[in-house]
């Protein structure tokens, strides 16, 4: 019985060593092709332009979810806790999230598309539901400081031009 066991095992291991060469180099050439395969998200902006204001070693993570804030940026949000702590989220949708859970938060701000600068979001337009994918949602929402931004996204991306509080509505039906 030791000897049928052997055979399979000693084949295994032959044909592991046949199999395990040495892996071929990949040159440039074969990582700009698939760097240029793989487009960039639309949320996602290269790390010098994107204003990061949370404070320690998460500061690059969604304070929610945890999921990349630079790669996120264009819905982007961030908000100040009772203790002078500023929270950045990576969506209205973890903006919203925080709140249900007791958070409490104050001077809300999102990332103006068009600028990359954060502005409060009473003074942003969003556009909810363009052919842009959302973040953390299927629902898209990206916010403009300028209505004239705000249309011309539109007409390119379709979408309904609201205000935080529509918008914010809509993030709440994630959870219902």
């Amino acid at each position: 019985m030791i000897k049928f066991l052997f055979l399979p095992l000693s084949l295994l291991f032959l044909a592991g060593c046949v199999t395990s060469q040495e892996k071929p180099q990949i040159t440039k050439e074969t990582k700009k092709s698939i760097a240029h395969k793989h487009h960039k998200m639309f949320q996602t902006v290269a790390k010098k332009d994107a204003m990061l204001l949370q404070t320690g070693e998460a500061k690059e993570h969604c304070s929610v979810c945890g999921m990349n804030l630079v790669m996120f940026y264009k819905t982007n949000h961030i908000a100040t806790d009772v203790n002078g702590i500023v929270h950045q989220y990576c969506s209205l949708h973890c903006f919203t999230d925080d709140l249900r859970h007791g958070a409490e938060l104050k001077n809300p701000e999102v990332v103006d598309v068009s600028s990359l600068k954060f502005i409060p979001v009473l003074e942003a337009y969003y556009v909810v539901g363009s052919k842009k994918s959302g973040t953390m949602s299927s629902i898209s929402k990206y916010a403009f400081k300028s209505l004239d931004d705000a249309k011309k996204f539109q007409k390119e991306n379709g979408g309904q031009i609201v205000d935080f509080y529509s918008a914010w509505q809509s993030a709440k039906k994630d959870f219902e």
